[in-house]
């Protein structure tokens, strides 16, 4: 297969050889990158399982209290103090490059820089309960934006992941050996031929001194 490929030519034999250092070069980057790839896919994995627990204990407490809250007001006076919201929120978003990967970074701006504007009602009119309940999923916000970062990240790491696989497996296991067969078989022909010309020379410097001398 190889003879039908290439020429065996000594010029080929050098491009062959330059292509296999840059292949091998190529290779040895693409595992450092998938290696320290899989490295920080992993710590963000960790980071995402702990920060998911939290979450989701902080969602359910909010909603215990929103239990609670349904519990001492009528579903009139709940709906109608949920009704109008007096603060507005905001969310930017950024990219880092990781490893030629870019990962999300997201970041949350309020309308008003007070505090007490997350209730849209009056508080003397309302449970304490429903005050806990929105000052809860209030606090839990930057988590919850947090957590949706680092998942979507994980995501971007590990279609980057099986992609620089893909890349190292094809380096690895075609191109670098198809190119070192190349190299071989081309090497082999070069040392044919060389030997041919001797053995063609000495023929004809036989040839030539059985002429001049006779014998």
């Amino acid at each position: 297969m190889a003879s039908a490929q290439i020429n065996p030519t000594r010029m080929e034999l050098t491009r062959l050889k330059k292509k296999l250092a840059t292949a091998v070069r190529g290779h040895k980057l693409l595992k450092d990158k998938r290696d320290e790839l899989m490295r920080r896919f992993l710590d963000m994995a960790r980071l995402n399982r702990a920060l998911r627990e939290k979450v989701e204990k902080a969602i359910k407490a909010a909603n215990n209290n929103f239990v609670l809250a349904s519990t001492s007001m009528t579903p009139q006076a709940l709906s109608t103090a949920l009704l109008a919201s007096k603060q507005e929120v905001y969310l930017d978003v950024a990219y880092n490059n990781v490893m030629s990967v870019d990962i999300p970074v997201y970041s949350v701006r309020t309308r008003t820089p007070d505090e007490s504007d997350i209730y849209s009602y009056g508080l003397a009119f309302t449970s304490s309960d429903l005050d806990d309940a929105v000052a809860s999923l209030s606090s839990v916000l930057p988590d919850m934006l947090k957590l949706a970062e680092i998942e979507k990240s994980c995501q971007l790491l590990s279609a980057e992941i099986e992609k620089t696989r893909r890349r190292v497996n094809a380096l690895e296991h075609v191109m670098i050996p198809e190119t070192r067969e190349k190299i071989r078989y081309i090497t082999m022909k070069l040392d044919e031929n060389e030997r041919a010309t001797q053995t063609r020379l000495m023929k004809v410097k036989e040839m030539v001194l059985k002429k001049a001398h006779g014998y």
